[in-house]
């Protein structure tokens, strides 16, 4: 089979990005199973190199394949600082990437961390990368699917948000039947297809504390949320579909097979209906170890789950374990899908 070509972004050259990135393809067995070419500015790397490489293994610059998208000679790039010229360069890096992908140049992105604060002080109003994913490839089902395997048990996690980067408070009025079929639809066809799973089961979440207790903690989940899980349930009989889960008790059995058993939970992915009920325990679980992949586009998309770290950036002690990870992941689903 012939290896996956995958490109890989730079992320906010003033974050973790450029460390995280020398440090993951340090690791000579990632040859093993793709190819990686860079997108970034090479004096960025060069530098970041040139700075750290006597306190942390790092891979030199000129032994890697680099797209090169310069900086212009007034930005203004101090490591640690995000500002709208590192604004400008993340959100170049990754318009390139998705513009060269779609080319058919590469077979898959990997992206590293960008700053949206930046990207707004630089003019781009997106709420993040998968946005912009789902814009330039005419997108307008696609979700933000969290996967990590755990290094205690080796139980895969995999939580997919109904809803993502949106105020709390605008949560009930932009769940509808319709987005829940959307993303449920999304999730089975991945589960299926990429990860081989052909009668998986999904834990759906309830959107109130225990799950409304009959309308007296909130009313969504009598006045439709059950009514669409029976209806969905009735149009996939070969998947198990296990809810409205209070979402108090949704996560126990997953921290369990996490940290001790992964027997203690046979469920294949979790349904979360907003950002931080899924991502909280995400985080609490699997912070160095998960990625986030968007599935529902015509590439695969991964990315290390958390951000551009400005404080630690230049240090040399950014942890590289979830940009491994998601390059993986990334080769591996990019051989399903292909």
């Amino acid at each position: 089979m012939t290896q996956p070509h995958l490109t890989l972004t730079l992320g906010d050259p003033a974050g973790i990005g450029p460390e995280i990135v020398l440090k993951a393809l340090a690791d000579e067995r990632l040859k093993d199973y793709c190819q990686i070419t860079v997108i970034g500015s090479r004096s960025v790397l060069e530098s970041t190199y040139q700075q750290l490489h006597s306190l942390t293994e790092l891979v030199s610059p000129d032994q890697i394949s680099i797209w090169d998208v310069p900086l212009s000679a007034k930005d203004d790039l101090k490591t640690g600082m995000g500002n709208a010229a590192t604004g400008k360069a993340s959100f170049a890096y990754l318009n390139t990437a998705i513009e060269q992908t779609i080319a058919g140049n590469f077979d898959g992105i990997v992206t590293s961390p960008i700053a949206k604060s930046c990207w707004q002080l630089a003019g781009h109003d997106y709420p993040g990368q998968t946005e912009v994913l789902a814009q330039a490839t005419d997108r307008d089902q696609f979700g933000m699917l969290f996967v990590a395997r755990s290094p205690h048990t080796g139980w895969t996690l995999r939580t997919l948000l109904a809803t993502t980067h949106i105020p709390l408070q605008q949560v009930s009025q932009t769940l509808t039947p319709a987005l829940m079929t959307q993303k449920l639809d999304l999730l089975i066809e991945t589960l299926q297809e990429n990860f081989d799973i052909k009668q998986p089961q999904i834990a759906i979440a309830g959107l109130n504390p225990h799950s409304g207790e009959n309308g007296q903690f909130g009313t969504e989940e009598q006045d439709w949320l059950f009514s669409w899980l029976e209806q969905a349930q009735t149009t996939y009989p070969d998947v198990k579909l296990i809810g409205l889960v209070p979402p108090d008790t949704l996560w126990v059995k997953a921290g369990l097979a996490w940290f001790q058993d992964q027997s203690q939970s046979p469920i294949d992915a979790y349904l979360a209906l907003y950002h931080d009920q899924g991502l909280i325990p995400v985080k609490l679980m699997a912070f160095d170890q998960a990625i986030n992949t968007t599935i529902g586009l015509p590439f695969i998309r991964t990315s290390p789950d958390h951000g551009t770290a400005f404080d630690i950036a230049g240090k040399g002690i950014a942890r590289c374990d979830s940009l491994k990870a998601a390059i993986e992941l990334a080769a591996q689903l990019t051989g399903t899908k292909s």
